[in-house]
C-alpha cells in the first residue's frame, strides 16, 4: 500500500484536475455539444497519458533540483521512495497511453502529438536559465483546450474559438505557476534557481501574476462577447473573474490558491462553454 501511495503521489493524478476540464472545454467548444462517447474517452485517455508523462517528465528532470529543496527533498525520486528506472517506466506507460489513444483518434492529432511533449521536455528546463520559465508551464496546459478541439474537427478549420480559451489558460496558469514559486524563494535563491519570485522579489513577482490574470479575464471575456453572449455564460464570467481575484487575496495561502480556487477555475471554464452552448 505504501509503494502505491508513492506511485500515486509521483505522478500527481489530482494534477489532471487541472487539465481534463480544460481539454473538454475545448471538445465541447467543436462538437458544440457532447461528442461521440468513444471519442470523448479517447480523449480522456490522451489527456490522462499525457498528463502522466509530463509530471514524470518533470520530476525526473528535477530531481538533483528537489534534493536541494526542504519543500520537495522528500519527494519520491529524490528520497529513493521511487527508483529513477521505474520513473522511466510510468513515463513510457504515459506515452504508450497517449500514443495509441492519439493514433485512434485521427491522423491529424497523431502528427501533432510530439509537439505538448517537446514543451513537457523544455519547459522544466527553463528555470536553470531564466525567470521566463512560469511561461513554459502556461504553453503547455495552454495544448489543451487546443489539443480538445483538433481532436473533434481533425482540421485546423474554425479554431480561433479555441486559440482565444488557449489564451486564457497561457496566461491563467503561467500566472498561478508564479504564485506558487512563492513557496521556494529562498531555496530557489540560494541554489540559483530562476523565478519571476526569487529573480525579481515577490512583489514584482506577484504584481506580474496580477497583470496575466487580469489578461487572462480580458481573453475569457472576449470569448462570451466573441461566441455566447448568455445569461448564464455571462454569470460564469464574473465568477471566473471573482475566483481569478480571490487567488490574489489568497496568494498568501498558496495551497488555497493554488490547488483548491485553480480547480474551481478549470471547471468553471468548462460549465461556461456548457452554458454558452446549451442555455440563452
Amino acid at each position: 500500500m505504501n509503494q502505491l501511495k508513492n506511485y500515486a503521489n509521483f505522478i500527481k493524478f489530482e494534477h489532471t484536475l487541472f487539465s481534463l476540464p480544460l481539454i473538454f472545454a475545448g471538445t465541447f467548444l467543436a462538437e458544440k455539444g457532447l461528442p461521440e462517447w468513444k471519442l470523448l474517452l479517447l480523449i480522456i485517455l490522451a489527456g490522462t497519458g499525457a498528463r502522466t508523462a509530463a509530471l514524470a517528465i518533470n520530476r525526473i528532470l528535477d530531481r538533483r533540483i528537489d534534493a536541494q529543496n526542504p519543500r520537495t527533498e522528500d519527494r519520491e525520486l529524490p528520497s529513493g521512495k521511487i527508483s529513477i528506472t521505474k520513473a522511466y517506466i510510468i513515463t513510457a506507460l504515459g506515452l504508450i497511453l497517449y500514443f495509441i489513444s492519439a493514433y485512434l483518434i485521427c491522423d491529424l492529432i497523431l502528427y501533432l502529438s510530439p509537439i505538448p511533449l517537446i514543451v513537457f521536455m523544455i519547459y522544466p528546463l527553463m528555470k536553470r536559465f531564466t525567470p521566463l520559465c512560469h511561461f513554459g508551464v502556461g504553453l503547455g496546459l495552454a495544448l489543451a483546450p487546443l489539443g480538445g478541439f483538433v481532436a473533434v474537427t481533425c482540421t485546423l478549420d474554425g479554431i480561433l474559438p479555441a486559440v482565444v480559451l488557449s489564451l486564457f489558460t497561457f496566461c491563467w496558469v503561467s500566472g498561478f505557476d508564479i504564485i506558487y514559486a512563492t513557496l521556494d524563494e529562498e531555496s530557489d535563491r540560494k541554489n540559483g534557481i530562476y523565478s519571476m519570485v526569487s529573480v525579481y522579489g515577490r512583489d514584482i513577482a506577484l504584481r506580474v501574476s496580477s497583470a496575466l490574470h487580469q489578461s487572462a479575464f480580458f481573453f475569457i471575456a472576449f470569448l462570451y462577447f466573441f461566441l455566447f453572449k448568455s445569461i448564464v455564460a455571462g454569470i460564469f464570467v464574473v465568477i471566473i473573474g471573482a475566483l481569478l481575484f480571490l487567488e490574489h487575496r489568497k496568494s498568501e495561502n498558496v495551497d488555497v490558491a493554488f490547488f483548491k480556487i485553480n480547480i474551481l477555475v478549470g471547471f468553471a471554464i468548462f460549465l461556461f462553454v456548457l452554458s454558452g452552448i446549451y442555455l440563452p
